[in-house]
């Protein structure tokens, strides 16, 4: 989502990180680039003149630490303001009321509220360990009810069912008397979207409401639609007593400015961040990570939770211990490396929350995606079991079946191969003493030349 963003930003920064000292006259024209790139990232004026106004007066004459150079300080006081900007710190959803606490999710049609829904129930119940109940009150789109019930089913959670001839005041109510009497935890209600807010929708939804009286009113909004995202939740805020933001499809084409500035105009939370379609794909807000992303630093916390979340820890523990004892590395490793990475959201995925990644990933996104890592997939489940456990058997005959097997080219299997053949030698090294310091050597001889840019052992598929 922060792409344009962090190397607009990046580009900026680096023309003062080498100054001896911080003035008015040399951080003038940064912050003017600063500025620039927060419009272009469709950051709301407001936010954007009191961004930069802020790091401007921290900046000038400020006390710099021995450890910190005045450039380094730069940087640091304008990650600061990005945190502040967006909240500070992250809120979790509030569950301290009488069973079952009611969350409200309100929006615009096509933000994502049914989705969000969704996976708001899988996080309630793998993360915090509540028992969840939806219930869709959404009465006039098509399939509405049906689609929030699949997904009920995707996500394990119980579903209390409507119809078109109800009222969506008394689906809410009829919903809430079963979810106290089945002691459910939580109740999640989806509401109705309209393509534009207009009275009739907030008079239904301020009734739900009252009839509710829900403990979470959250407000679900589209990350691609930028500072408007900002200006609709200010319309809902006024109407409704929001608790909270959601920032779906944040994976998409977005620039960012919606991030940057629904909490300075509401004043209100954002609670999660959804970056995917998949029920899974929803993440705690956390301010200092996401502006950490957004100037290069990575986000390695985020990195290591989604690892915790998504990995088959079993998988990884053998795998490990295999490479440690150096048994080897066969095809059938690499597939599982290669199904665990695909969970892990893909190489962009991953390279985009590790520090000084941004453009590498950018690099990665054209070279590798989860389609080249299917088409990977394809070619090994092609061959039989004796080939995956014994490469080497693999002869010209051999690949032209593999090939025609998978219907992919005859090269992308002689590809394959060879990537499978370096990431061997990789292991190889790892399982001896030294083995870390070995591992990253042969990476870098694996990197074209100029420092950094260009692929690991994955090549262009």
């Amino acid at each position: 989502m922060f792409e344009n963003l962090t190397e607009r930003l990046s580009s900026s920064l680096r023309k003062v990180t080498g100054q001896a000292k911080l003035t008015e006259d040399n951080i003038k024209d940064t912050l003017r680039e600063v500025r620039m790139a927060l419009l272009e990232a469709d950051v709301a004026l407001p936010v954007v003149k009191a961004f930069v106004e802020q790091v401007k007066q921290g900046a000038v004459g400020a006390e710099v630490s021995r450890a910190l150079s005045p450039g380094q300080a730069f940087v640091k006081l304008v990650q600061q303001e990005l945190v502040a900007v967006m909240g500070g710190g992250n809120q979790d959803i509030n569950l301290a009321t009488q069973p079952p606490a009611i969350i409200l999710m309100a929006g615009l049609q096509g933000a994502g509220k049914t989705t969000s829904a969704a996976k708001l129930a899988r996080y309630l119940k793998q993360e915090k360990k509540k028992s969840v109940m939806l219930v869709s009150a959404d009465v006039y789109r098509p399939a509405a009810i049906k689609q929030l019930e699949t997904l009920a089913k995707d996500v394990k959670a119980d579903f209390f069912p409507s119809d078109l001839t109800q009222t969506p005041v008394e689906i809410a109510k009829a919903a809430m008397a079963e979810a106290r009497r089945r002691v459910k935890d939580v109740l999640i209600v989806d509401t109705a979207g309209r393509l534009a807010i207009d009275e009739a929708m907030m008079d239904e939804i301020k009734a739900m409401h009252a009839a509710l009286n829900p403990i979470e009113t959250l407000f679900v909004v589209d990350a691609m639609t930028g500072q408007d995202a900002a200006n609709t939740a200010q319309a809902f805020n006024e109407a409704l007593p929001l608790t909270g933001v959601i920032l779906s499809k944040a994976d998409g084409d977005a620039r960012g400015g919606a991030a940057l500035s629904v909490r300075h105009i509401t004043g209100k939370p954002i609670k999660f961040i959804g970056v995917g379609e998949k029920t899974d794909a929803l993440e705690r807000f956390h301010p200092d990570r996401i502006a950490s992303r957004i100037l290069g630093m990575g986000d390695v916390m985020s990195l290591i939770e989604d690892a915790e979340r998504k990995l088959d820890r079993g998988k990884a523990e053998k795998f490990a211990s295999k490479v440690s004892k150096g048994k080897g590395f066969n095809l059938e490793d690499f597939r599982d490396q290669l199904q665990q990475m695909k969970r892990m959201g893909g190489m962009a995925g991953m390279l985009d929350k590790l520090p000084g990644m941004g453009q590498l990933s950018q690099a990665a996104q054209s070279q590798v995606n989860d389609k080249s890592l299917g088409r990977m997939e394809a070619i090994i489940g092609s061959m039989t079991p004796k080939e995956r456990q014994y490469p080497d058997i693999i002869n010209p005959s051999r690949k032209k079946r593999i090939a025609e097997g998978c219907g992919q080219p005859l090269q992308d299997v002689n590809k394959l191969l060879k990537q499978h053949k370096q990431m061997q030698k990789m292991m190889k090294r790892f399982s001896k003493k030294g083995g870390m310091m070995n591992m990253m050597r042969g990476m870098g001889g694996m990197m074209p030349p100029g420092g950094g840019g260009g692929m690991p052992p994955f090549g262009k598929f």
